[in-house]
């Protein structure tokens, strides 16, 4: 039988990690099953025990049950720690195993695929929220000179900052803060994007040469791209490479083999158009 593994999420039925892993599997000759799972609201754990009983050995976690994987997790990774949340589980000798590849999917998707160093950068985030808090620590892992936290709630980013203060020089604040200011990388942590809203930022936050990064992805360019593309920004991404390179952390935590993410990064572009 080959090993199994699933997403679990709800909804969960628009991921694309089963496709991304199948990629994953073949190119690495890898033997695995991965597919979907929707508890409900309420029925994560009970799911995860199933999961495990029936001999699973993992599982990615998406919205809402990151926290809750957090929570049920009898061992942790430092980063998983920090963040409060986990998206990746493995099963194994009666452990449930959390991780968090959030991060480290951002971080390899601006600086290995896009080729920008954060070393010494201004980083401006925007949002307080879970998926800011999953990419902190590796993003301060890069040393940029500053990474600013801007939010609507201004104490829910000074508390994430002075959380985070240890690793490296992080500021919390309001939108309104952000006047005069201007930024290297800007990353909209927001879930504005899935409203097609545009988070408060004002015109100016971006420097000249600047990389406006969207965690969100659809096919045309969302708000904040936009937003930034009308302010002169000629580097722009969205989430699309952060997704498959967190996935292929993901795989090579449970597989012990690291995946080549160009050609699946290239196949969904193209699915996309």
């Amino acid at each position: 039988m080959s090993d199994r593994y699933v997403v679990i999420g709800n909804p969960v039925a628009h991921s694309k990690s089963p496709l991304i892993h199948a990629c994953f599997a073949k190119q690495c000759h890898q033997q695995l099953v991965y597919d979907r799972l929707q508890p409900a609201q309420d029925g994560f754990s009970p799911a995860v025990f199933e999961l495990i009983a029936g001999g699973a050995k993992g599982a990615n976690v998406t919205v809402p049950f990151k926290q809750d994987a957090w929570r049920l997790a009898t061992s942790l990774s430092e980063r998983a720690t920090v963040a409060e949340a986990v998206n990746t589980l493995s099963f194994k000798q009666g452990e449930i195993v959390g991780d968090n590849t959030d991060g480290v999917g951002l971080t390899r998707d601006i600086v290995d695929n896009l080729g920008i160093n954060l070393v010494g950068k201004r980083v401006l985030l925007l949002g307080a929220g879970g998926a800011v808090r999953g990419v902190l620590l590796p993003l301060l892992a890069l040393a940029p000179a500053q990474l600013v936290i801007a939010n609507r709630t201004i104490d829910k980013a000074t508390v994430l900052a002075r959380q985070f203060s240890a690793y490296g020089d992080v500021v919390g604040g309001s939108y309104v803060d952000l006047a005069g200011q201007s930024f290297d990388v800007v990353i909209n942590g927001t879930s504005a994007s899935l409203s097609d809203a545009l988070p408060p930022v004002p015109a100016g936050v971006f420097a000249s040469g600047s990389l406006a990064y969207d965690m969100m992805y659809g096919k045309a360019l969302t708000p904040f791209l936009y937003f930034a593309q009308s302010q002169g920004v000629a580097t722009l991404a969205d989430g699309l490479g952060m997704l498959v390179e967190q996935a292929a952390e993901a795989f090579m935590i449970w597989r012990g083999v690291r995946p080549q993410t160009a050609p699946v990064l290239q196949m969904l572009r193209e699915q996309m158009v």
